[in-house]
């Protein structure tokens, strides 16, 4: 397991590598200043501003003193917000929408287990159709539609949630889920199938001919053998509720780290978005290592040894 796991670390700062360097290039080859905009400062300021910012070195000197810096987890000073670290900004913006993010989470794969596994116990029988048609729509319709369906049929037209803002949980029932519907519906559709699979297994007839419910062999059979799927989802999950909350944070106008993300790029803020996309990338790449290594706990099958699955 440590070997794995030592092996994992190196493929991630492999990644990490890649993922710094083409961002930063990518930021340097687009065209025009982040200054550029600001139309009231003379040639002289911005002449000033690009030697503050370090834009004025050659290309090599930049991306040398952003790998140095990257690598002590210092983004740098947003070139926007005046006095303002990216550091601070993630530190200040991230907890809520980690907060949005594990709601979403806990909403998709609790509700899509729990319609999965009746939509599989009640093979072919309304209750199948019923749930399976609305894991289709929930897969079908993105997250910022439903957004905006959700403010004006809940939020406007019934009040009973608010439809921006950041203030106690009631404020983030309405974006989690508008976030959750979509992973909800796939996991659904995961659960089902994977249910109808395992209830044609032997262990399962083996169980039902001992006298246990429907109930019964779910949970205590079947149930764990269904979920592996759902594991090996976890970590797209994460990155989809992650950035899925990106448009919905300022649909719902949410103080989350996806504002700042947004509002870099029409801004051309280099350092924010630079510092976000790092900072994202680091967590999505241990999301997916933490996923691997819970893959292996939950089925005992699976041994991680040398990066390999046996």
């Amino acid at each position: 397991m440590l070997k794995y796991i030592m092996k994992r670390f190196v493929y991630i700062f492999i990644a990490l590598f890649l993922i710094i360097t083409i961002t930063f290039f990518l930021m340097r080859l687009a065209p025009g200043s982040p200054f550029a905009s600001e139309k009231s400062f003379p040639p002289e300021i911005e002449a000033q501003l690009n030697a503050e910012y370090g834009l004025d070195n050659p290309w090599y000197i930049q991306y040398k003193d952003y790998l140095v810096s990257t690598a002590q987890l210092d983004f740098g000073e947003s070139m926007k917000y005046k006095g303002r670290s990216t550091n601070d900004m993630i530190a200040e913006s991230f907890p809520i929408s980690l907060t949005l993010g594990i709601e979403a989470m806990i909403l998709a794969v609790g509700l899509g287990v729990l319609f999965g596994s009746v939509a599989a116990l009640y093979h072919n029988r309304g209750v199948d159709y019923v749930v399976t048609t609305i894991a289709v729509l929930g897969i079908s319709v993105p997250s910022f539609i439903l957004a905006g369906l959700l403010q004006y049929f809940l939020g406007l037209k019934l009040q009973l949630f608010p439809i921006s803002g950041w203030n106690g949980f009631i404020y983030s029932i309405l974006p989690a889920t508008a976030i959750a519907v979509t992973h909800m519906g796939f996991i659904a559709k995961l659960v089902r199938s994977s249910m109808l699979e395992q209830n044609n297994s032997e262990y399962v007839k083996m169980a039902r001919s001992k006298g246990l419910s429907k109930w019964g062999v779910l949970f205590k059979h079947s149930l764990r053998n269904a979920l592996l799927p759902v594991v090996t989802y976890l970590a797209p999950l994460f990155a989809g509720v992650i950035t899925g909350s990106f448009i919905v944070e300022q649909i719902f106008a949410i103080p989350g780290l996806g504002k700042y993300f947004v509002t870099s790029i029409t801004n051309r803020d280099y350092t924010v978005i630079m510092g976000t996309t790092v900072f994202y990338s680091i967590i999505l790449l241990l999301a997916v290592l933490l996923v691997d290594i819970l893959y292996g706990f939950i089925d005992p099958r699976i041994k991680l040894k040398g990066g390999k699955k046996a």
